[in-house]
């Protein structure tokens, strides 16, 4: 029994190590792929003309952005398009954010506010928004994001280009850089967010598009019965009912959205445990999909989805085992390893992470030339978010099974970061 335990810990602590040092070098691959295709794109300040101006939509459901809704707004009409109209979709707001958008609305011809008696949550908004427009072209935007002038040209070509293309996901920016948790959030979604799609663009198929800036086609969204008001990420869940209904979904990192983001502890594991719950959603949702041959292009993403559940609960079993051989005797298991620096290879792991944030640097420096600064803070990255996402994502799943299908996700307003 002895022996069978320390194989099945080296088998675990093996498992721990290699699954996210391998994950790291399939990312940075496919990120290349997708980089190698890019690089034929012009600079993002200069988008190609389409050969036709389809209407777009610029859709921004608000829930308490009194201070943010006209910075917002003043971007997306801002837009390099000539053909849009922006809507405002305040979703019951207990602050001024009703006051500040009829006041908008009086002086921009392009800008029209709907106004829901009731908080309903981010996908009842972007339905409501998407139902009052003639367009067929949808660009659901955060209330509290500055939209990029060329992103609609960027992101729109691809339904010109493609039938098949239902939504097209742009690439956030952070925009709160005064504090660490910012600055390293600035390299995460380089080196975790923006590589991660890029790579399973080249590999086939998107986990999620970014809520905060996405461009739908809306006969898709109709045919799949828009976004679902009881899922926590709404994103995440309409980029699998699409692509489980056939249709293709797109990565443009040229469609740039510049970003607030939570720059307190108590504000990020709010943030990153309401992701992970969507995720555990989704996985429960989609569980099926393992017994649809027809829909075996989706099995590596949920593949994926697996094994990071599993390999962050042996994290947290390891970790207590490991603490636990200090204090109790464990027979044969005494002496063992640290989970975290196994056998001293954590030097490859740290060093394949410097590779991995130096990597998406150097690809994203064409969004921002001054990135390569903000190389430094990296180091700090897996001592503060490896540990919260590791517990974001045990704490959700048995929070997702307890919850049920039926509750409305609705609006809490969300640490926002502090501003220079």
């Amino acid at each position: 029994m002895s022996t069978t335990l320390q194989h099945l810990w080296h088998s675990a602590l093996n498992f721990v190590f290699y699954y996210p040092l391998f994950m790291s070098y399939l990312w940075m691959m496919g990120a290349l792929i997708f980089y190698w295709k890019e690089r034929k794109e012009p600079p993002y300040q200069q988008p190609a003309e389409l050969d036709v101006y389809p209407m777009v939509a610029v859709l921004i459901p608000c829930f308490n952005e009194g201070d943010n809704a006209e910075e917002t707004i003043s971007h997306a009409l801002g837009l390099d398009y000539p053909n849009f109209e922006v809507i405002a979709i305040n979703d019951g707001s207990s602050d001024n954010t009703a006051q500040v958008l009829d006041r908008l609305a009086e002086q921009h011809e392009k800008l029209r506010v709907v106004h829901l008696a009731q908080n309903q949550g981010k996908a009842v908004a972007l339905q409501a928004g998407s139902l009052l427009t003639q367009a067929e072209f949808l660009i659901g935007i955060d209330g509290d994001a500055l939209l990029d002038p060329h992103a609609a040209k960027w992101m729109i070509r691809h339904f010109l280009q493609d039938r098949t293309v239902a939504a097209v996901t742009g690439n956030p920016r952070i925009r709160t850089r005064s504090t660490l948790l910012g600055r390293i959030q600035v390299g995460e979604f380089s080196s975790i967010v923006g590589m991660i799609k890029r790579a399973q663009r080249s590999f086939g198929r998107l986990f999620t598009v970014s809520g905060v800036v996405t461009a739908f086609r809306k006969s898709a969204v109709h045919e799949v019965g828009y976004w679902s008001p009881n899922m926590l990420t709404e994103d995440i869940d309409i980029t699998w009912k699409l692509q489980r209904a056939g249709w293709d979904i797109r990565f443009e990192p040229n469609a740039l959205v510049w970003i607030l983001m939570p720059e307190t502890l108590n504000g990020l594991w709010k943030q990153r445990l309401r992701w992970a719950m969507g995720g555990a959603q989704v996985l429960v949702k989609n569980l099926d999909v393992f017994f649809k041959p027809k829909l075996n292009f989706l099995w590596p993403l949920l593949f994926e989805l697996c094994l990071t559940l599993v390999w962050s609960y042996l994290m947290l079993i390891m970790a207590i085992l490991w603490l636990l051989h200090f204090v109790v005797p464990l027979g044969d298991l005494s002496g063992i390893s640290s989970p975290f620096l196994p056998y001293g290879s954590g030097i490859l792991l740290g060093a394949t992470c410097l590779l991995q944030f130096a990597l998406s640097k150097w690809m994203d420096s064409r969004y921002e030339p001054n990135l390569g600064k903000n190389y430094y803070w990296m180091i700090w990255y897996p001592f503060v978010f490896w540990l919260i996402t590791i517990t974001a994502t045990i704490v959700a799943f048995p929070k997702v099974l307890l919850r049920g299908d039926e509750k409305r996700a609705r609006w809490v307003s969300p640490d926002r970061g502090m501003r220079m």
